[in-house]
């Protein structure tokens, strides 16, 4: 087991180090070469923890006691490599899993309040983890143990410093060499591969090793047989552009049936990311063709506005210029007060401005799964009775308040979906998925020059008017085929709800992992009768999300997790 335990009488120096740090110091970086990475990050801590996280960039986790006997823990800044920590008198553990730190005696419960957020966000964020007492670091947070107190605190946030004018065509070339230079930097000697789902940021990594490794990638891609998910085409047409070794894969509902509890417990807590399963299939396709290293694609969209909620939330944004006595004195009263708001066209003005009114991060959990449904018909009574219901949005709001003025809205959406998006759900699908696969796997986009360039780029390049990452596209139009620059984005989305309501196999496992979890006295018997009898079959893709999520929490619980406190 990876842990290394704190007390305070040892003299020996106890280290977990983790993933590839690279060390700007150079005497940092020869340390490392000549002595290894805890020699590095032991003279790092000569300048305090927050210097010594800082100082290097890649992926880490690092846990280690220095010569005095003082704790240091630190992950990179988007946790792509993790680590939990557990007090347990006085002495403290640390491992990269969750689950390892709970079988340490006394075994750690499982914590309701952490099921409660599984539902609501799909993914358990950190610091909380599903066992109390466990905690998982933060990205881009480092911790400091000494005397019997742990003080954890972030030693780096996003600071978003737009110029006052910009160069597109300079811009453009030193953006498309920093791409070029961090697909260089991950490819190890080994076949060059890469995930291809055909949209942008794949397709850019796939032409990318191309032009660095010598030779074409070999890339790997999943298709469904289900209408509207299936993105094959333009993976083949990136794959055609740059010559690519391709591979594809359709994935099954036989499929799921088989590998879902596998998936399941291979994670040290409930995850609820429904992309995983296709991104194993796609992980486990290359590893059996001799790949140990994958490169993806993410953090293409989080850093260069491509999500669709971005426009979305900018037309919301506009309410606000709105002169407040016409906002006040003649909008509000007259769609929200008069009969004239349950007209049809009259109901979608009255919906904006009630959304509009909602401040961010607030107004995007309006869209919540779980709220939607009503955490009072979805848990029991007993159990709900015991949830702090307010605490996620307390998460959201602070993680919000974090980044630093001035900073645009959207930059402020860009850096919360660093954490909630990319570092609480892409981040672990994709390294869970590929180590259950046997692959490594790298994320060129999340290099620390092309962040802090994406930091210094005016926002309306990120999102011109409504068009989405207008500045990636147009920096790479010409290299990117224009069938996948005009495409919507998708990614590997499972069709998992058509399956359920159509593969008898895939139903029944379904429904007997929600029936199971009803048994447990978490989720209403009734609303897990609703939802596979009425809700499912009406709107799959809708209500297919919640019911894997419970499914896939059912079939972690199965593999003797511990006792819910």
């Amino acid at each position: 087991m990876n842990e290394a335990v704190f007390a305070p009488s040892r003299r020996a120096t106890p280290t977990l180090t983790l993933g590839s740090p690279r060390f700007s110091d150079s005497r940092l970086a020869g340390l490392a070469r000549t002595q290894g990475d805890a020699a590095a990050w032991q003279a790092a801590l000569a300048q305090g923890a927050a210097a010594a996280a800082n100082s290097a960039e890649g992926d880490f986790a690092v846990g280690l006691i220095d010569a005095a006997g003082r704790c240091f823990l630190a992950v990179d800044r988007f946790a792509i490599r993790t680590l939990c920590y557990r007090v347990i008198e006085g002495r403290l553990h640390f491992a990269a899993r969750a689950d390892e730190l709970a079988a340490l005696a006394p075994r750690a419960e499982i914590d309701p309040q952490a099921i409660f957020d599984y539902v609501y966000f799909h993914v358990i964020p950190s610091p909380r983890t599903i066992f109390k007492g466990v905690y998982r670091l933060p990205p881009a947070h480092c911790a400091w143990f000494e005397g019997g107190r742990l003080d954890v605190a972030p030693y780096w946030v996003p600071r978003f410093e737009e110029p006052a004018r910009s160069d597109f065509s300079a811009l453009a070339a030193e953006f498309r060499q920093l791409v070029q230079d961090a697909v260089a930097a991950r490819l190890d000697g080994s076949k060059p591969a890469c995930f291809l789902s055909g949209g942008t940021d794949s397709s850019t990594v796939a032409g990318m090793i191309g032009k660095v490794a010598g030779r074409p990638a070999a890339t790997y891609s999943i298709g469904f047989e289900a209408e509207g998910y299936d993105e094959m085409r333009f993976a083949r047409i990136a794959a055609k552009r740059f010559g690519t070794e391709h591979h594809e894969y359709y994935v099954t509902p036989g499929d799921l049936v088989k590998s879902i509890p596998a998936v399941a417990a291979h994670y040290d807590q409930p995850f609820g990311n429904s992309s995983v399963l296709p991104a194993y299939y796609c992980a486990r396709m290359a590893r059996e063709d001799g790949v140990t290293l994958l490169l993806a694609g993410d953090g293409g969209d989080e850093l260069f506005g491509g999500n669709v909620r971005y426009a979305k939330q900018r037309v919301f944004g506009w309410y606000g210029h709105v002169p407040g006595a016409l906002r006040g004195g003649v909008l509000e009263p007259l769609l929200q007060k008069t009969p004239l708001g349950a007209l049809p066209l009259a109901r979608k003005g009255r919906s904006y401005v009630e959304q509009a009114k909602v401040p961010l991060p607030d107004r995007m959990q309006m869209y919540n799964l779980l709220l939607r449904l009503d955490p009072r018909q979805v848990f029991t009574a007993d159990f709900l009775a015991r949830m702090d219901e307010a605490d996620p949005l307390r998460q959201q709001q602070g993680v919000w308040q974090q980044v630093p003025a001035p900073a645009s809205a959207l930059n402020r959406m860009l850096a919360y979906d660093w954490r909630y998006t990319l570092a609480e759900a892409d981040l672990p699908k994709v390294c869970g998925s590929a180590s259950l696969a046997g692959v490594a796997v790298s994320f060129p986009f999340l290099d620390r020059a092309l962040v802090d360039f994406s930091l210094e780029l005016p926002s309306d390049y990120k999102l011109k008017g409504l068009k989405l990452r207008w500045f990636f596209k147009e920096a790479l139009r010409g290299f990117l085929p224009d069938e996948i620059l005009a495409k919507k984005k998708q990614g590997f989305g499972l069709p998992f709800g058509v399956w359920a309501n159509r593969h008898d196999a895939l139903r029944r496992f379904a429904s007997d992992s929600l029936q199971s979890l009803a048994g447990r006295g978490i989720v209403q018997p009734a609303f897990i009768d609703t939802l596979l009898k009425e809700h499912l079959p009406a709107h799959p893709g809708y209500y297919g999300e919640m019911v894997w999520i419970l499914m896939m929490l059912e079939q972690w619980l199965r593999h003797d997790r511990g006792a819910i406190a």
